[in-house]
């Protein structure tokens, strides 16, 4: 049963790091078509996140953990709207480096681990509860 547990906990530890990632995305997303108050002033920066392998010394198993979320450092979009409120000197305005279509994919990425994980619990409980009723009989 305690491999059962552990199970679960790896899981668990999957669910809560794609649930992180998740919420990165939907910042970003939020912010792609936001764009600078000021001429000068910068945009939304994409966010990113990274993971790592975490060891749990009291179950004695490897997870996984939120190690950084950083920022991306390229180079932002540019669109010529002269009208626009922060449009430099020569009519530009920055907008966010966030492709909406890369976030798309990355969002159906960590949906489907996170759905994994998910499964791999329900099937951990399920194996816990057939243990139990055989122990009963």
């Amino acid at each position: 049963m305690a491999d059962l547990f552990n199970t679960m906990a790896v899981s668990a530890s999957g669910m809560k790091a794609q649930g992180a990632r998740l919420r990165v995305i939907a910042e970003n997303m939020a912010n792609a078509n936001s764009t600078a108050e000021t001429p000068g002033d910068l945009p939304y920066r994409r966010k990113t996140i990274t993971f790592a392998n975490e060891v749990d010394r009291q179950l004695g198993i490897e997870t996984v953990r939120v190690a950084k979320i950083g920022v991306d450092k390229g180079d932002f979009q540019r669109r010529y709207d002269p009208a626009h409120p922060s449009a430099d000197a020569d009519g530009y305005v920055l907008l966010p480096n966030v492709n909406t279509i890369i976030e798309s994919m990355d969002m159906r990425e960590a949906q489907r681990s996170y759905e994994a994980n998910l499964s791999v619990i329900e099937s951990a409980r399920q194996m816990m509860m057939r243990t139990i009723d055989i122990l009963r009989a």
